[in-house]
């Protein structure tokens, strides 16, 4: 049973933009937080940004600072991932998971509820 589904992924030229969306099907789902992770192909997943479940508190990534912006809507039960200012080195697949535990934590290992990831691949 799928939980979480991210979509929004796709082709971009340098400097272009992206909306990432990550949808949950439970409305439990609406009381976690939600956090960002990024794949590079042979590298370690890493962390991209965080949002508490009442949109009160942020975290981003130092390399995501200013360009990506973090927002939910849990009656729609969607999170988001606005992506401006893309560059070459953003090329991923990109992952939503929940918060379970409510730490809002930047560590892969503090998360166990996944999606499948969606692809994102900026061209120079």
């Amino acid at each position: 049973q799928v939980q979480l589904a991210e979509s929004g992924g796709g082709l971009v030229q340098a400097g272009g933009s992206l909306m990432l969306s990550c949808t949950w099907s439970e409305l439990s789902f609406s009381m976690y937080g939600l956090v960002w992770f990024l794949q590079a192909p042979g590298m370690e997943r890493e962390f991209v940004a965080t949002i508490d479940w009442a949109s009160l508190k942020t975290i981003y990534a130092d390399s995501a600072k200013g360009r990506f912006t973090i927002s939910r809507d849990n009656i729609q039960y969607t999170a988001y991932l606005q992506m401006n200012s893309l560059k070459p080195e953003d090329t991923a697949i990109y992952y939503c998971a929940a918060d379970v535990a409510g730490r809002l934590s930047t560590l892969e290992g503090e998360y166990n509820v996944w999606g499948q990831g969606t692809q994102v691949t900026v061209s120079s």
